[in-house]
């Protein structure tokens, strides 16, 4: 019965650390997401408003050219 009792402790202390280490995984993937929508899409929606306010600037450029 003791060697029971010693097992099911042994197995609990194994599934906090797997809990432990699938909970830092989580938190990486999240944080990496975050980094992504920072770094590529927002860009991208920012580009949206600054190309056609460069085209309306050089545009009366772009006549001098013909």
């Amino acid at each position: 019965m003791e060697e029971i009792f010693k097992k099911l402790a042994e197995l609990e202390q194994k599934v906090d650390a797997v809990y432990k280490s699938a909970e830092k995984t989580r938190k990486y993937f999240m944080w990496t997401l975050i980094l992504s929508v920072v770094f590529l899409v927002i860009p991208f929606i920012a580009l949206i408003f600054v190309i056609p306010s460069f085209l309306s600037a050089i545009g009366p450029n772009l006549d001098l050219l013909k």
